[in-house]
């Protein structure tokens, strides 16, 4: 089955909302969360989500999360 960029686009948009809806219910906020518009250039466009910069308490409350979800 081929995706149509828009397709890939819209997916990529849904996934950035699931991500900030997800990360917002531990407290986790990352401010540059967003579909990398740079990746959406070329003719057939590969959309890429950028999780960007955060600072060291997001990133330190992150990395809680996560060892939290380990078996």
């Amino acid at each position: 089955m081929v995706v149509r960029s828009s397709e890939r686009l819209r997916a990529a948009e849904e996934v950035v909302a699931q991500l900030r809806e997800g990360l917002e219910v531990v407290a986790v906020t990352l401010p540059s969360l967003r579909v990398d518009v740079v990746s959406l250039a070329s003719e057939a466009p590969y959309p890429l989500v950028e999780l960007g910069r955060c600072n060291l308490d997001t990133a330190m409350r992150l990395a809680a999360v996560l060892q939290g979800l380990k078996p």
